[in-house]
């Protein structure tokens, strides 16, 4: 097969992971181990799941797992937090209890005792409506203004 005019050689098949050899689905498993802190060093990865380390370098730059991110439900909360102490700490310890993963959080520098934040989430594993979660962060002593943003 002869790459199109334009390409540099590298194209990318999504390929169900049954009819692949098994030892890409080793070395992914390899790389998890690894950046889990479960396996301390590569010799111990690749010892874990059953391969060489040649097999593991042969491969590694080139096998990855596929992140439907479609599937996932994203959020963005903003907010302005009152500038007292643990104020970001509740808010995250409501929103953990609730079933969000959070991926990003950025508080800025409080201006007239506020501090506006931002935090990107995932939300397809709440234990409750978005609209509840919003009332529940509301509520919260020193949440001057609150927006849930989903998609």
């Amino acid at each position: 097969m002869q790459d199109s005019p334009g390409t540099s050689g590298s194209r990318y098949l999504l390929v169900d992971s049954k009819v692949l050899p098994e030892v890409f689905l080793k070395v992914v498993q390899a790389k998890q181990l690894l950046a889990q802190g479960k396996a301390k060093s590569l010799s111990e990865a690749t010892k874990a799941v059953g391969i060489s380390r040649s097999a593991f370098y042969k491969y590694k730059d080139n096998v990855f797992t596929y992140q439907n991110t479609s599937a996932r439900q994203m959020a963005t909360l903003t907010a302005e937090l009152a500038d007292q102490p643990g104020m970001l700490s509740e808010l995250l310890a409501i929103l953990s209890k609730c079933g969000a993963n959070i991926l990003t959080i950025n508080q800025n520098i409080p201006v007239d005792s506020v501090a506006p934040i931002s935090i990107s989430m995932r939300t397809d594993a709440l234990t409750v409506d978005i609209e509840t979660l919003a009332q529940k962060l509301q509520a919260l002593d020193g949440v001057v203004n609150l927006r849930i943003l989903s998609n």
